[in-house]
């Protein structure tokens, strides 16, 4: 191969990487921005499902969110609703980053195939996106495959952040917790995968469905005509595709919750968990702590999404073609 050949190949190479890196510190952005501005939402959330329900049933359940609020003020002041915000940025700035760079380069390969490639006369980028465009089922099984594949690499700490945003367990420092759980053993770390993979799954198929979805529809009856309004159709368009996920999937999010939390034989394995929020508390109880987590998913798509989506076409339209 000639001296100018194997120039043109590096320049390739390099620049594939740079805009594979590019994608990854969009992610990491996100993830950063969302997990401090909503770690309440999530320390709150958490203590909601800990329990057995005996709260709820005695408080509305407004109150009872009030008053664990008011509880982690009195004991710990304003800074203790931040608490386990060390082990969520180990989970979600990595996460987010590995989750939306994945993603894209899954649904552009994606996009290479007929079986999932969306149609020329409906892949306009009216909507003023850079990603690519793929069929409903193609985004579906994107979303589901690469968000239970990084739940996987990442439920250790999964774990870690719900036993430190818990007040059922006193780690130290975030060193410790990791140890004494890894003292445990394998089954451990990977505690509550099951469930998680039950949420995230249709979560994040459903997810992508929606938000592409309404984000076409949306662009289409209003095109954007500025970088301010593709904002706003992307923060609408996530919120909207955000809110439909989180309801359909929220009951495993409870069990989830159950699982990596409570030690009690009664909470050993995913069916066993199953029929002891039926016995304890009915239908009900698995939706605790959805409002909660309705309000943080709803805000985090927004952010997050506009941060990713924004700063893309930013690069894009500034710099290069091929981003």
């Amino acid at each position: 191969m000639s001296n100018v050949g194997q120039q043109l190949l590096s320049g390739v190479f390099n620049y594939s990487l740079y805009i594979f890196f590019f994608h990854v510190r969009l992610g990491a952005l996100s993830g950063l921005s969302t997990t401090i501005c909503l770690q309440p939402f999530d320390l709150i959330k958490t203590r909601v499902q800990q329990g057995d329900g005996s709260m709820i049933l005695q408080h509305p359940r407004s109150s009872v969110i009030v008053n664990i609020a008011y509880e982690v003020i009195g004991q710990q002041g304003v800074r203790g609703l931040w608490r386990g915000t060390l082990p969520s940025l180990l989970r979600n700035v990595p996460g987010v980053a590995m989750y939306m760079t994945s993603l894209t380069q899954l649904r552009t390969l994606m996009a290479r195939s007929p079986y999932f490639a969306l149609a020329k006369e409906q892949s306009s980028k009216v909507n003023e996106s850079v990603l690519p465009s793929l069929s409903s089922t193609g985004n579906l099984l994107a979303g589901a495959t690469t968000r239970v594949a990084v739940g996987f690499l990442l439920n250790p700490f999964s774990v870690i952040k719900a036993r430190f945003e818990s007040n059922m367990y006193n780690y130290p420092s975030l060193s410790q917790a990791l140890l004494s759980i890894t003292r445990q053993g394998p089954s451990e770390l990977f505690r509550g995968f099951l469930a998680s993979s039950l949420r995230d799954a249709p979560y994040a198929g459903l997810f992508v469905v929606f938000y592409e979805g309404t984000k076409r529809e949306i662009a289409y009856l209003f095109p954007a005509t500025s970088s301010s309004h593709a904002a706003l159709i992307h923060s609408m368009s996530a919120a909207s595709a955000g809110a439909v996920a989180t309801l359909a999937t929220h009951p495993f999010d409870v069990i989830k919750t159950k699982v990596q939390i409570r030690t009690e034989d009664r909470y050993n394995g995913f069916l066993r968990t199953i029929g002891t929020i039926w016995i304890r508390r009915g239908l009900r109880g698995f939706f605790d702590g959805a409002s909660l987590r309705l309000s943080r998913k709803v805000l985090s798509s927004a952010i997050g999404w506009v941060v990713y989506e924004s700063l893309l076409m930013f690069m894009h339209q500034r710099w290069s073609p091929l981003i």
